[in-house]
C-alpha cells in the first residue's frame, strides 16, 4: 500500500499556477538579460473530448482549455536581434537568436523548437523590432496536449502586449495556425489554436471548423470529472502519417465531388463502395462521417448531463480511431481496455493526434484515486494523471 501510495503522488501532476510561472520567467529574464521584462502574457494547453481527426475536414470538435499554461516575459532590446530563452519542465534551457522581422524577411531554421516562435513573429501583423523574451510553461510536451499551440499563443499574445497592436481572436488563432504551416511544416487543423485563443473556465468550446464558428458548452459535471492520463509514449514515426490521413480524408472528399468530409453523409460510404476506392480511403471517411456526428451528440448529452451516453459515444471514437484512422497504438488501447472494465468510468478515447500521448476520461470522482491505483497496477507504461478543469484562453498578464 505504502508503494502504491508513493507511485500515485509521483504520478499525479498539478498545475504550478500562474504567479508562479511568472516569477520564475521575470527571475530568469533578470538574471539573462540584466534588465526588467516589460510585457507578459499567457496561453493554455488543450484537450479534445471528442472530435479528433476532423478538424482538417471541417468537422466539429469539443476542446476544453487545460490549466497548465506557457508564459512568455520580454521587452524591446534596441537592436535587430531577437534572443529567446526557453526553460522546460525539467530546467534544461534552450535558447536561440534571429533576425527582428523588422530587419530581415524571416525563413524556418534550426533549431526545431525555434520556428514556433520565428512563425508567429513573421506573421505578426506589423514588423516587430529587436526583443529579449524568457518562455516557460508546465504544459506536458509530447503528451498530445497542443504544447506547440500553446507557445503559439503566448508569443503572438505578447507581442500584441509588446507592440501595442491587437488583433480579433478569430484573426490570431488564423495567424498562428499559418504560422505552424509555414515554419515548422505541419498542416494542423485550426483546433488547436483556436480554442487556445477562445477558451473559457468551466466550458467546452464546440467549434464548427467549416465557418469557424464557436459555441460555448457549460461544463459543470456535478460528481463527475474529466481525468486525463498520460501514456508516456510517443512512438517514434516517419512523419508521413498525418499529412498521409489527411490526403486520405481529401480523396475521398474529390471523389464524392465535395470540397470536404464535411458534406458527406452515411450513405456516401456506400458511394465510395461502388466506385472500388482504395480501402483506407473508405475507412478514413467512415471514420470522419461517424466522428462528426459523435461530436454534435456529446453536445446534446454533456447539456443534457446524461453521462452514461456521453462515455459509449467516448468509446465508440475510441475504437474508431484505432481501427478506422489507424492512429492509436498498443499502450493507449491498454489504458482504455483498463478503464472499460473500471468502476465508475463513464467512457474513454485517446485523444490527439495520436501514436502515443493521452487519454481522455470522464470519471466519477468518488472513485478518481482507487482508479489511478488500478491503472498503476495494470498499465505496462509509466503513465501520469492530471484533473482537467476547463479554464480561460490566452491573454495578457500584468506586471
Amino acid at each position: 500500500m505504502e508503494i502504491v501510495s508513493v507511485l500515485k503522488m509521483s504520478n499525479t501532476i498539478t498545475p504550478k499556477g500562474e504567479s508562479i510561472l511568472l516569477r520564475q520567467a521575470c527571475d530568469k529574464f533578470i538574471e539573462a538579460f540584466h534588465s526588467e521584462p516589460s510585457a507578459a502574457a499567457s496561453a493554455p494547453g488543450r484537450v479534445n473530448l471528442i472530435g479528433e481527426h476532423v478538424d482538417y475536414c471541417e468537422g466539429f470538435v469539443l476542446p476544453v482549455a487545460l490549466p497548465f499554461v506557457t508564459l512568455v516575459v520580454g521587452c524591446y532590446n534596441n537592436t535587430e536581434e531577437c534572443n529567446v530563452i526557453s526553460v522546460l519542465a525539467s530546467g534544461q534551457e534552450l535558447k536561440t537568436t534571429f533576425p527582428s522581422s523588422e530587419a530581415a524577411k524571416l525563413s524556418p531554421s534550426p533549431p526545431a523548437w525555434s520556428n514556433y516562435v520565428k512563425g508567429v513573429v513573421a506573421n505578426f501583423p506589423v514588423a516587430v523590432s529587436g526583443f529579449d523574451a524568457v518562455i516557460v510553461s508546465d504544459v506536458p510536451m509530447g503528451a498530445g496536449v497542443s504544447s506547440s499551440a500553446s507557445v503559439e499563443v503566448a508569443v503572438f499574445t505578447f507581442l500584441e502586449s509588446l507592440t501595442g497592436r491587437t488583433v480579433g481572436l478569430i484573426e490570431k488563432a488564423k495567424l498562428c495556425q499559418k504560422a505552424e504551416h509555414e515554419f515548422p511544416g505541419m498542416p494542423c487543423g485550426i483546433m488547436d489554436q483556436y480554442i487556445v485563443t477562445l477558451g473559457k473556465k468551466d466550458h467546452a468550446l464546440l467549434i464548427d471548423c467549416r465557418s469557424l464558428e464557436a459555441t460555448q458548452v457549460p461544463l459543470q459535471t456535478g460528481d463527475a470529472t474529466v481525468l486525463v492520463i498520460n501514456s508516456n509514449v510517443k512512438h517514434q514515426l516517419t512523419g508521413s502519417e498525418y499529412p498521409q490521413r489527411r490526403a486520405q480524408c481529401q480523396k475521398a472528399a474529390e471523389l464524392l465531388g465535395l470540397s470536404s468530409l464535411r458534406g458527406a453523409r452515411r450513405e456516401d460510404l456506400e458511394v465510395l463502395k461502388k466506385m472500388k476506392c482504395d480501402e483506407l480511403v473508405l475507412m478514413r471517411a467512415k471514420h470522419v462521417i461517424e466522428e462528426i456526428a459523435r461530436t454534435e451528440q456529446t453536445v446534446k448529452e454533456l447539456k443534457a448531463r446524461d453521462y452514461d451516453r456521453v462515455g459509449e459515444l467516448f468509446y465508440q471514437s475510441h475504437d474508431s480511431l484505432s481501427q478506422l484512422m489507424q492512429v492509436s497504438c498498443e499502450e493507449l488501447d491498454q489504458l482504455v481496455d483498463i478503464l472499460r472494465r473500471a468502476p465508475g468510468v463513464y467512457g474513454a478515447r485517446m485523444t490527439g493526434g495520436g501514436f502515443g500521448g493521452c487519454v481522455v476520461s470522464l470519471v466519477k470522482k468518488t472513485e478518481v484515486e482507487n482508479l489511478k491505483r488500478s491503472i498503476l497496477s495494470q498499465y505496462n507504461g509509466n503513465p501520469v494523471f492530471f484533473e482537467c478543469q476547463p479554464s480561460d484562453g490566452a491573454r495578457n498578464l500584468k506586471l
